[in-house]
C-alpha cells in the first residue's frame, strides 16, 4: 500500500463506508461495489472501503472485535500477532514493572494497542511510511501511544522507555536456515538492547535454532489452539526464567511446561500413542512430558510417545489408543481399512516420506467409517498405526 492509499484509508469517509459493509458477503462484492458507484462515491473510495472491510472480516479471528475501528492492509495482517498473544506480550511488560515500551517494528499496531490497552506508554516505531499512518490510526484511542515513521534503531536514544519489543522481519534467508543478518532490524542488534533496558521481548518464528536463543534469554515457543505462532525471546524483568519453554493455549485456558531438552528415551510400541503440541516439540521439551507422564519415544528420531497404560491428562500432548500396527503398504492398508468399512480416513505423519495426499485416493476407500492412521518409524523400521483418538 503506497501512503496516498493509506491516507484514503484513513478518511472518515472511508472509515464510515466500510463501517456500513460489515456482514456483507464476498460473493456479493462485485453488486456492492457497482451500487455504492451508481450512489455517487468516487471509485477510489469505493475501492479502499471495500478492501478494508474485507480484510476487517478475515481479521476478525485473529484479532478479535477490534477489527471494527482498526485500517489494515494484506501484508500488515499476515504478519500481524493474534490478539491473544498480543495480550501477553503486553502482560510480559506490565508483570516487569514497566511505564513506557519501545516497539521496534510496529506494523499495524496490535502490538502497541495490547500495550497501551495495558495502561503502558507506547513509542512504535514504523519503517514503512503508509503502515506508519494506518498504525496511527489504530492506536489514536490511547492518548499515552504514539507512531513515529522512521529507523527504530536510528530513534530509540530519544524515547523515554524502559522496555522494548520487537518483531523483526526476515529480509531474506538466502537458503540459510538462520542468519541474524537476514532480520530487520537486525536480530544481534536488538538483542543487544536488553544490556540497556530494564526488559526485552523478541517474537521470532517458531523454527528458530535451540542454538539462536542467547545465554541468559528465556525462549518460550507458544501454540494457539494446535498452531504455533511464535517464539518469545525475553530477557531482563521481562524474563520469568532461563531457558526454554512453551506455553499451550487452547481457547481460555494457558498451560506452561519448561525444564532440559533432554531427549527422551526410546523403547518399544505399548498400547497408548501420545502426540506432544507442536510448541513442545519446538521448545525440545518432549523429554520433560515424558519424564512426567512415564512414557518414552516411539523411535529416537521421532517425537511420537507411547506408554503401556492409559495416560493422564495433559493439554501438552493429544492422546491415541494404538489399535492395531500394521506395514507400510499401501495394499495392505486399503485391505484393512475397506475391511473394517473405513470410507473416511484421517492421516498423520512423522519421519516418513509418503504424505497424506499421496496415500489417500492410492487406498479408494468406502464405507461409512471414519479412521485415524498414524504413518511413523517403530525403532527405526516403518510402520502404519491404526489408532483412536481418546
Amino acid at each position: 500500500m503506497d501512503p496516498v492509499t493509506a491516507r484514503l484509508t484513513v478518511s472518515d469517509a472511508c472509515l464510515a463506508l466500510a463501517g456500513s459493509l460489515r456482514g456483507t458477503s464476498p460473493k456479493d462484492a462485485l453488486a456492492v461495489a457497482g451500487r455504492l458507484r451508481r450512489e455517487g462515491h468516487e471509485p477510489g473510495l469505493v475501492a479502499a472501503a471495500m478492501s478494508l472491510a474485507e480484510l476487517r472480516r478475515e481479521a476478525r479471528p485473529r484479532l478479535g472485535d477490534a477489527v471494527d475501528g482498526m485500517v489494515l492492509h494484506r501484508a500488515g495482517l499476515e504478519q500481524a500477532s493474534r490478539a491473544v498473544v498480543s495480550a501477553l506480550h503486553a502482560e510480559r511488560f506490565a508483570d516487569a514493572g514497566c511505564r513506557a515500551v519501545a516497539d521496534l517494528t510496529a506494523g499495524l499496531g496490535a502490538d502497541a494497542m495490547a500495550f497501551a490497552a495495558r495502561g503502558l506508554g507506547v513509542v512504535a516505531f514504523e519503517a514503512d511510511e503508509a503502515t506508519a499512518i494506518l498504525a496511527a490510526h489504530n492506536v489514536s484511542p490511547w492518548p499515552h501511544a504514539r507512531v513515529i515513521h522512521g529507523d527504530s534503531l536510528a530513534l530509540l536514544d530519544e524515547a523515554d522507555v524502559d522496555g522494548v519489543f520487537a518483531d523483526p522481519a526476515r529480509r531474506n534467508a538466502r537458503g540459510r536456515r538462520h542468519d541474524p543478518s537476514d532480520y530487520s532490524p537486525p536480530l544481534d542488534a536488538v538483542l543487544d538492547l536488553s544490556r540497556r533496558y530494564r526488559a526485552l521481548g523478541v517474537k521470532a518464528g517458531p523454527g528458530l535454532p535451540h542454538e539462536a536463543v542467547p545465554p541468559g534469554f528465556e525462549a518460550q515457543w507458544v501454540s494457539v489452539d494446535g498452531d504455533v505462532v511464535e517464539v518469545g525471546l525475553w530477557a531482563g524483568a521481562a524474563a520469568r526464567r532461563e531457558g526454554h519453554g512453551a506455553l499451550v493455549i487452547r481457547g481460555e485456558e494457558r498451560h506452561e511446561i519448561a525444564g532440559p531438552t533432554d531427549r527422551a528415551p526410546a523403547g518399544p510400541l505399548g498400547g497408548w500413542l501420545l502426540e506432544p503440541d507442536g510448541a513442545v516439540i519446538r521448545a525440545g521439551l518432549v523429554g520433560v512430558l515424558a519424564d512426567g507422564l512415564g512414557a518414552h519415544l516411539v523411535d529416537p528420531s521421532i517425537a511420537y510417545l507411547t506408554m503401556d497404560a492409559p495416560p493422564s491428562a495433559t493439554p501438552f500432548a493429544r492422546a491415541y489408543r494404538v489399535l492395531e500396527r500394521l506395514p507400510l503398504d499401501v495394499k495392505v492398508l486399503a485391505r484393512e481399512l475397506r475391511a473394517r468399512e473405513v470410507g473416511t480416513v484421517d492421516i498423520k505423519k512423522r519421519g516418513v516420506d509418503l504424505t497424506p495426499e499421496q496415500l489417500r485416493p492410492r487406498l479408494k476407500l468406502k464405507g461409512s467409517a471414519r479412521a485415524t492412521l498414524v504413518l511413523t518409524r517403530l525403532e527405526g523400521r516403518h510402520a502404519a498405526l491404526l489408532v483412536e483418538p481418546v
